[in-house]
């Protein structure tokens, strides 16, 4: 296949970009969260079946595939020309909850335009993803009319949930996969909008519960309280001992002393894009690039304690928390999980009973490079008009990347995506600019025809 300018390619995405905002109305309108306690599963089929229509409509063999966690994962195939190799095309179709609604500037399940960006849950993470690679392969139609490499696109359905129901598909049908020399998860994202980049790790992560039981029952406040142990003070106390003085994570045992060596991430403007308050400054020992990427993190992510509605002076019986702990790659999340639960159980005292679990792992990862990263930085240098594109870290997870590696020998793995920071992903407010959409397009399918010229 003929190489084409760029410039042909490019104005085949940005014309497609019109249909492929409506594709992304489409999609967020969808509240698809793979979970029966917020939302209804049929949310995630209808979000399902819409992706397989999208794919098959650009021309792949697409189907449902139901996996073993209950969720169904859209998988679409196009056979390779003689020659040229298979890429996958990787990105997920549910989210998380909205929450409450009256924390959006607008509603969650609408996508709505507001500055020139496109906010809505999902769209950033990773219906934007879905849309990325819908406009690429549509691009690539209008100026060749033919894809240059054979495809499979895997777009899951319980990331958001930590589910294991892809995965187990990958491992189960590996034959499937084993002609894929490249993957592109697009469920990265780059330093900000306009300034391109490949995340080359990703931090594995354990999810741990914790509850504390001092008494019987509550007992009164005024006639017991000073003598009697307190459920949730011991709670308070056991969990300030996961964190120094600096904002350090201490866990007994696991290595928090890691340092990045990628691109920066400046202090003030980290400030700014988490939201920091004025005059504050992150926390930790290091730069924020090595805490947020390459050191283990402890969040609070739950706690069950009395709200402040209808408080009453009681000594707390029982208090309960959910902890996510983010580690580097190369330290095993299990592992790390059983040492911050050996953390706390050593240190609950006498007389109170704690209970401690890992309730959930994802393995963390780091690309290793190749030829058709290389490519693909270069395309993205191309498609954003930059001299060089740099690494960046992941602080979240996204466990496939390990089973594909393991599944796939010798297949390269490229993360990246349309998010940024101002993109607000998990969040009130969640956004993505059209232009990193349209930007992701067109280095993809510039990669995909230099793929197919290998």
């Amino acid at each position: 296949m003929t190489l084409p300018p760029p410039d042909a390619l490019r104005h085949a995405v940005r014309s497609r970009m019109p249909e492929g905002v409506r594709d992304l109305a489409a999609l967020v309108a969808i509240p698809s969260v793979f979970d029966p306690q917020v939302q209804s599963l049929d949310d995630c089929t209808r979000a399902a079946e819409a992706v397989r229509s999208a794919f098959a409509d650009v021309g792949l063999e697409a189907r449902l595939v139901p996996t073993t966690d209950g969720s169904r994962a859209v998988i679409a195939t196009h056979p390779a020309p003689d020659g040229a190799p298979t890429v996958l095309l990787y990105a997920h179709h549910d989210v998380q909850p909205a929450g409450d609604p009256a924390a959006w500037s607008s509603d969650p399940w609408t996508l709505t335009e507001r500055d020139g960006r496109l906010y809505g849950r999902g769209a950033a993470d990773c219906k934007g993803g879905i849309v990325t690679h819908l406009v690429a392969l549509r691009a690539l139609l209008d100026v060749h009319g033919a894809f240059p490499v054979g495809l499979v696109v895997v777009v899951e359905g319980s990331e958001e949930q930590a589910g294991s129901g892809l995965e187990d598909h990958v491992r189960t049908h590996a034959g499937d996969f084993a002609d894929v020399s490249a993957a592109v998860v697009m469920d990265a994202g780059n330093a900000a909008v306009g300034v391109p980049a490949l995340v080359t790790s990703l931090r594995g992560t354990a999810n741990v519960r914790v509850q504390v039981r001092a008494l019987a029952g509550n007992v009164h406040s005024g006639m017991f309280g000073g003598a009697a142990p307190d459920a949730l003070a011991t709670l308070v106390a056991l969990l300030a001992t996961l964190r120094d003085d600096t904002g350090d994570t201490t866990v007994d045992g696991l290595d928090a002393a890691g340092l990045w060596d990628g691109l920066p991430y400046d202090a003030d403007r980290f400030a700014a894009d988490a939201g920091l308050l004025p005059g504050a400054v992150p926390i930790g020992s290091a730069d924020p690039a090595s805490q947020v990427w390459a050191r283990p993190a402890l969040t609070i992510t739950g706690m069950d304690a009395p709200p402040l509605a209808g408080a009453t002076p009681a000594v707390q019986a029982t208090a309960a928390a959910e902890l996510n702990l983010r580690v580097p790659p190369g330290t095993d999340p299990a592992a790390a999980g059983a040492l911050l639960v050996a953390h706390l159980e050593r240190r609950a005292p006498t007389g109170v009973t704690l209970t401690a679990a890992v309730v959930g792992t994802g393995a963390g990862f780091r690309t290793a490079g190749g030829p058709h990263t290389d490519a693909f930085r270069s395309a993205l240098a191309t498609s954003y008009g930059v001299e060089e594109v740099g690494s960046l870290g992941g602080g979240g997870s996204i466990p496939l990347c390990a089973t594909l590696a393991e599944a796939i020998p010798g297949v390269e793995v490229l993360l990246a995506g349309v998010s940024e920071p101002a993109a607000n992903v998990h969040a009130p407010d969640e956004s993505v600019d059209p232009s990193e959409i349209e930007h992701m397009a067109l280095a993809e399918a510039l990669w995909l025809v230099a793929a197919g010229a290998r």
